[in-house]
Order: structure tokens, then sequence, then C-alpha cells
């Protein structure tokens, strides 16, 4: 349904901007509480595993009751854990308010907010609102939104330097910040209100029915693979990126600052030039995937940006670190829209939101168990952050061409 597509935009636009500054802030507010390293990785893993739990809810949910009540009900999780963060420092409170209400994770920067409990009833929807040979286009365009409103969201992260500089503490100049986070989740619900479903009597499902089919081994996918070999192929190399992603994600402003002394401010400006560096790729995304096809898209960015990674390691400075950063993060928006055109394109129509929460809830444990496993071993190994990424999502990328690379999407060669 073409009219869902301003609500959808609207939807990942705001989202982006508030994961943008939450992402940053969330472990520098938990490094201002003299948490140790360890102790910051443990926070991010368990609230990951609780972000896990409700990833898998809104895809399996979704399929079965539609996906608009779902992303208004994440939504409204956004705002309560938000709002429970700017209220109390206990331990538990802050694991539960971020897991559930997404807090300090979203893809990093350049993903403009294209991870994360929403995903799993976003996707489908955007799926199921364009022509087929429009959805690559159409998933560019929606990375491009994100990442724009990321760039605007990055700069709030210099807020708390600023309350600080004129006389407030640094914990409560935090939870102004996620105050903000609190009113930008509010505004994610109005946009979801708006958002229409179709609803069918027959078994089929397009942009979420109330009676999907069982994802055994009699429904197929349009490039020839089971919904349960689907599901399995992209968890197994989704567990592998999940190992990557959580070395980098969460983990990696902390390294910043640990490897270079940069705080808050010049992270976010960081992350602004990033989010805007990468905003194009997304446009131009589709006439990669046109040329290569959505599998070799994948792995020749994803090839080339592990490169960026390995190099960030070796860099004397935080302004050249920043450099591959960027050029990094332009790789991954030109793989990125394939990536997910390709699940949902391979995926029964029926089954996309469980298809996209199952096949991603290894990526979700897997990116919990690093950022502890990080967060120790960087009193060690000081660029374990993006090496233990680097290792990972070469891993991963391999693993992808491997299980994919026969099962291209109607129209497209093998190879």
């Amino acid at each position: 349904m073409p009219s869902n597509l301003p609500w959808l935009y609207t939807g990942r636009a705001v989202r982006s901007f508030a994961t943008a500054f939450l992402t940053v802030v969330f472990p520098l507010y938990l490094a201002q509480q003299h948490d140790s390293s360890t102790q910051i990785g443990l926070i991010l893993t368990v609230g990951s595993m609780v972000g896990a739990l409700l990833v898998a809810t809104v895809g399996i949910v979704g399929d079965r009751i539609g996906r608009r009540p779902v992303l208004i009900a994440v939504g409204l999780l956004g705002v309560l854990g938000a709002l429970a963060l700017a209220a109390s420092s206990d331990v538990v409170v802050v694991v539960l308010a971020s897991g559930l209400g997404g807090i300090g994770r979203g893809g990093g920067a350049g993903s403009g907010g294209a991870f994360g409990p929403f995903f799993p009833a976003e996707q489908p929807l955007l799926a199921a609102s364009v022509a087929p040979e429009q959805r690559t286009r159409a998933f560019g365009r929606l990375g491009f939104i994100g990442v724009l409103a990321a760039a605007a969201g990055s700069l709030v992260a210099a807020v708390p330097t600023a309350l600080h500089g004129a006389g407030m503490s640094w914990i409560d100049a935090y939870r102004v910040v996620f105050l903000i986070g609190a009113g930008a989740s509010l505004m994610v619900v109005a946009a979801s209100i708006p958002l229409r479903e179709r609803r069918h009597s027959s078994s089929r499902v397009e942009a979420g029915v109330t009676e999907p089919a069982a994802a055994g081994d009699g429904d197929s996918s349009p490039v020839g693979l089971t919904t349960r070999q689907l599901i399995g192929r992209l968890g197994f190399t989704n567990a592998l990126n999940g190992f990557g992603f959580g070395f980098l994600g969460p983990l990696l402003t902390y390294w910043f600052h640990v490897r270079f002394g940069a705080g808050p401010a010049e992270v976010g400006v960081l992350y602004t030039v990033v989010n805007l560096v990468s905003a194009l790729p997304y446009l131009g995304a589709h006439r990669l995937t046109d040329r290569l096809g959505a599998v070799r898209t994948v792995v020749v960015t994803r090839g080339a940006s592990v490169v960026m990674l390995i190099a960030m390691a070796l860099m004397p400075s935080f302004v050249l670190a920043g450099l591959l950063l960027n050029l990094r993060t332009i790789l991954n928006s030109l793989g990125l829209p394939a990536r997910q055109s390709y699940a949902m394109g391979a995926a029964d129509e029926r089954r996309r939101g469980t298809v996209a929460a199952l096949s991603t809830l290894p990526s979700m444990v897997t990116s919990s168990v690093s950022p502890a496993v990080g967060g120790a071993l960087m009193g060690i190994f000081v660029d374990v952050p993006v090496v233990g990424a680097a290792v990972f999502m070469a891993a991963n990328t391999v693993v992808y061409y491997l299980a994919f690379r026969h099962s291209p999407l109607p129209g497209e060669r093998s190879g």
C-alpha cells in the first residue's frame, strides 16, 4: 500500500534521530557512573538478550495480529524505557529499560536505525507496500532518510557537554537526553497509527493478516528454499555478523574514548559526518544491485568494509580512524538495502515477519555476548572491538556467499 510509505519513512526518521544520540550517550552515561569496561559490557549483554526476546516476539506476533499494532506497542516501550533511564540508575532498571526500549543499539553510525525491535514489523510492511522490482529502491530510500535523520540526531550527543558546562551535573545532563529520547519515541507511536494493512479471507498474507501459514518445510520461498531452510541459512550468517557487530556497535564509542580520549561531543560530531556521507550511497544501492545481484552486492561491499575495519586498528589518530569509519559506512550503505531486500524477497510473503525475526535472533544472541567479552578484553588489548568485528564479519561474508550463491532472486543470475 503506497500510502504507508510516508508514515514508514517518518517513523524511521524520528527513530533514527533518537537512536543516533542514544547509541553515543548510553555507554558514556554508564562510564560516568564509574562502571568499568567489564561492567559496561555485561550491562549491554543482558540488555541485548532482553532485546532479542522482544525482536522474536515482534516478528511472530506481527505475522498473526498485524504489524501496525506491534509497531505501536514497541514505540510505547521506547517511551517507557527512556523515562525509566531518566528516573533511575538502578542496574536492574537500566538493563530492562535499555533492552525493552532499544536504548543504546540500532546498527551503529550510518545504519540509520535499521536494526532493533521495530524492523521485523517495519520491513514486511515496506516490502508489501511496493512492487518487487521497486523493493531495493524503497529500502534504499528508507536508509537514506534514516541516516540523514541520524546525522541530526548525533548532534544531540553534545547536549550533555553543553549542559555540564552550564553547571549541571553529568548524570543529570545525560538524563535530559533520555527525556528527549522519550519524546522521540512518542512521535514514532504517532507515525505508526495511520499505517494500514490489507487483510484477506484466505491464508495468504500481505502486509500482515491474522492467520499466517505454519513455518514448515511445505512453505517455499521465491528462491527455491523452504522457510525453514531460509531461516536457518540467514540465521547462521547473521549469528556471525552479530558477533562482529557486538564488538563494534555499542563498544565503538567507548573504544574512541579509551584509544583517543574522545568525548561525547567529538564522537557525536564524527557520527554526524558518518551519517551525512553515507546517505547518498543508499539512493544508488539499487543500481549496484541491478548490476551484480543482491547476493554478490552484499558480499563485495561487506568484504571491502572488513578491510576498512582492520585498517582502523592501525590508525594513530582519532581523525584518521574516523576517516576509515566513514569509508566503511559508505560501503555498508551500498550493501544494506540489498541484504534487506533479499531477505524479504526470498521469504514467503506470509512469513516475512517471522523470517525477519527468527533469522535475526541468532544475531541478537551473539551480539549480546561479544560486548561482555570485548569489554573484558579491552583491558588487555584495546583494539579488540574493531579487530573482533573484522574477524567475525569476514567469516559472515564468506558464509553468506556459500549459503546463497545458488539462490538468486527471480530475474537475477546465480553465482
